[in-house]
């Protein structure tokens, strides 16, 4: 009979699609399933996460891969997107929706949190928030208490997403570094502690204790012993591998709908020195801050494509196709200013509405990536602001847009530049949090297709 590969599995729960893969010994995917599940609605209507679906698919897949003839599971981790919670009684069962982090949260209530805990400045800061909204998990529990008291009362243990699904196949709940330092408005990290509100909420009395990321609890299948993570947030896993493996200080841009600018090494992580409004923190698995920002780049991106598509009389996959184009660039910096009005970002300088005096929809579309890359320049600066970091890395959907790398290599001449293929990135770190392997500087390169680029030269400079 032939000996079966040992494997780490991981499940990748994301908003729209959940993934699940079988990682080898090198960090290989040897397998992998994605499934997609119909939100339903809680109780006031809202769309939200099918709680039942997907703990029944973790199971299914689970006890499916266990018995397979082919691969040995011998570890099994879990990330998740933050943010969200599963509030659990006496018995372990849920006592509600796991509640969508996109819904608002009432004026009234907002504003009596700050009559008791603000000022709103200084509260954000120093728990590394940037609003406070259903985004900010905490304010779910402050919303639960005062608004749904008969549930908040039934309530024995609350548990972040990620440990959530790890507490289905292990029974003990717990809380860990990652998760409640994604925005939740719970810490304190001046303190390195839950903030004074939660204490006196008596919040903390319904919170598992904290345990390191590393943490693993090995449990009895059949005979078979396996090692449970406790879970991990997602962008904290997708910057563990980079943590891991690279050597000097540097910055990850990870893009998307959201494109996130993390430091780990920075001086002063707290927001303190900063009035920028989109600086927040995340932490990293041993319990140290993470100085991060943010911009709304990629839904930008989207909104205003469509309308340049539209005006040019395009096929809607053109903008892909474009590339860098020096003369073009040339033109539009000579005598610059900004003819975008944004709609999902708020700037000083957007015209009051959008303009578009070009003939081509090139010429245009070097327009919008050059008003954008001036904001990620922004966003990422205030993200190394007082550190010697000179070492910048792009993944995800922006590290192959050809314009955006070259205008960033540009703006960042005297750093080097370097983009990854981080599809993994978050599976691949889950994975790597509860394994004993050290990583090497040669992995980011076999992994994830680490590429250097080099800035364009500016021809007026050319003797």
């Amino acid at each position: 009979m032939k000996k079966r590969q040992k494997v780490t599995a991981v499940f990748d729960i994301g908003k729209t699609n959940k993934k699940f893969f079988l990682f080898d010994k090198g960090f290989n995917v040897v397998h992998k399933e994605y499934i997609h599940f119909d939100e339903i609605k809680d109780e006031e209507g809202f769309p939200t996460e099918d709680l039942s679906a997907l703990q029944k698919w973790l199971k299914d897949v689970f006890y499916r891969v266990i018995e397979s003839e082919v691969f040995d599971v011998i570890a099994i981790n879990f990330s998740t997107y933050g943010a969200s919670f599963v509030h659990l009684d006496e018995k372990g069962e849920p006592l509600t929706p796991l509640y969508n982090y996109l819904k608002s949260i009432d004026k009234e209530l907002r504003t009596s949190f700050f009559e008791k805990y603000g000022p709103e400045d200084e509260f954000l800061k120093t728990t590394g928030c940037s609003g406070l909204s259903f985004l900010n998990s905490g304010m779910q529990l402050y919303w639960l208490k005062y608004k749904k008291p008969e549930i908040y009362n039934k309530i024995k243990y609350t548990l972040h997403l990620p440990q959530y699904l790890s507490y289905i196949f292990t029974g003990i709940p717990i809380s860990e570094y990652t998760s409640i330092g994604c925005h939740t408005a719970l810490w304190d990290y001046e303190k390195r502690d839950y903030h004074e509100w939660v204490y006196k909420e008596n919040i903390n009395q319904i919170l598992a204790p904290i345990v390191s990321t590393e943490t693993s609890t090995n449990m009895n299948y059949n005979g078979k012993r396996i090692k449970i993570g406790v879970g991990i947030h997602d962008s904290s896993a997708a910057l563990l591998p980079y943590v891991r493996s690279i050597k000097k200080r540097f910055v990850l841009v990870s893009t998307g709908t959201w494109s996130i600018v993390f430091n780990p090494f920075a001086k002063t992580p707290i927001a303190t020195d900063s009035n920028y409004k989109d600086q927040i923190n995340y932490m990293r698995i041993n319990g140290k801050p993470v100085k991060a920002t943010r911009l709304f780049l990629g839904n930008e991106y989207k909104i205003q494509i469509k309308k340049l598509t539209e005006h040019f009389n395009v096929d809607e996959d053109h903008h892909k196709s474009v590339k860098f184009d020096y003369d073009t660039f040339f033109e539009i910096t000579k005598d610059f200013q900004n003819y975008f009005k944004w709609e999902s970002i708020v700037t000083d300088d957007m015209p009051e509405m959008t303009k578009i005096p070009f003939n081509k929809f090139e010429h245009a579309y070097h327009q919008l990536m050059v008003e954008l890359v001036i904001l990620q320049t922004k966003c990422i600066k205030e993200a190394v602001m007082n550190d010697d970091i000179r070492q910048i890395y792009v993944d995800g959907g922006f590290s192959d847009n050809d314009v955006y790398i070259k205008l960033l290599s540009h703006y960042f001449r005297e750093k080097k530049l370097r983009t990854t293929d981080a599809s993994l990135g978050s599976a691949l770190g889950a994975a790597i949090s509860i394994s004993d392997t050290k990583l090497n500087s040669k992995f980011l390169k076999k992994s994830y297709a680490l590429k250097k680029h080099v800035p364009f030269i500016i021809r007026d400079q050319i003797s």
